[in-house]
């Protein structure tokens, strides 16, 4: 079994379907990691979703933004943006199934055995693993559970901009989500910048790029989200895979235990 990650597909079905031949994937041997923001903005979110669906155990999946999105316009009541691709999902006669299934998908996964984590946006250095992924299983146990539509009416904004063990709530909720699916810019102390969407050296004063700070571990970590880099994180451990598909740039995937990224253009 080969365990490839791929970086944001956002809806560019065709162009997932042409990186997973390059290397002959088969999903009755092998297993993709999916980073996040499987669907919105490219043309083909219905059938990207349904794929990554049909793959069962042969897919791990995180959610990012879009992907978070979506199950707030299905569940908490908001409207969709002016360029979003949802509509055919949102209309079809499986609907339930897929916002069900993406319901159940985690915002972090952690392999011990290769010492790697995934999160769609990146995991904070003022975290370690543990810390991690604890606080991702609240939000997950949120997503799945009776609050949902509360959760997903009040997940949007910027508040709190950092962590802080005594919140509660949709505060605490909010925040974590933030981290695992929206950070670019960190401050030392954990403050996010989340308004700066430009490429790493856009900083602004007091924050840092996320991937700039040490960890007191050698977790490698996984990511997408930030299309802006084109996967360029000057680190070996801190992996970006958004490489800008649904932009006209490329779709990568990478081979987890070799390292080789097999790249399609867009």
């Amino acid at each position: 079994m080969t365990d490839y990650a791929i970086g944001d597909i956002q809806g560019c079905y065709d162009r997932l379907k042409d990186v997973l031949a390059k290397v002959d994937f088969s999903p009755s041997r092998d297993r993709l990691w999916v980073a996040g923001d499987l669907i919105n903005r490219g043309p083909s979110s219905l059938k990207t979703l349904r794929y990554i669906e049909s793959l069962g155990d042969s897919a791990v999946v995180v959610l990012g933004n879009h992907d978070l999105h979506l199950l707030a316009v299905a569940l908490g009541g908001h409207a969709p943006k002016r360029k979003d691709t949802l509509a055919e999902i949102l209309r079809a006669p499986d609907r339930d199934k897929l916002v069900s299934w993406l319901r159940q998908q985690n915002l972090c996964v952690h392999d011990s055995e290769r010492n790697i984590m995934m999160a769609h946006a990146g995991v904070p250095h003022i975290w370690s693993i543990q810390q991690a992924l604890a606080r991702a299983r609240e939000v997950e146990d949120v997503i799945r559970g009776e609050h949902a539509p509360e959760y997903f009416t009040l997940m949007y904004g910027n508040k709190p901009e950092g962590w802080n063990e005594n919140l509660t709530g949709m505060d605490r909720w909010r925040v974590i989500t933030n981290y695992f699916t929206r950070m670019r810019f960190i401050a030392r102390d954990g403050r996010l910048e989340l308004t700066t969407k430009e490429h790493a050296g856009s900083a602004p004063k007091g924050f840092s790029p996320w991937f700039e700070f040490p960890r007191p571990d050698d977790l490698r970590i996984i990511f997408g989200h930030w299309a802006a880099i084109e996967g360029e994180t000057g680190k070996e451990r801190f992996i970006g895979l958004d490489t800008g598909c649904v932009w006209g740039g490329a779709l990568t995937m990478m081979n987890l235990d070799t390292g080789e990224k097999i790249h399609c253009d867009c």
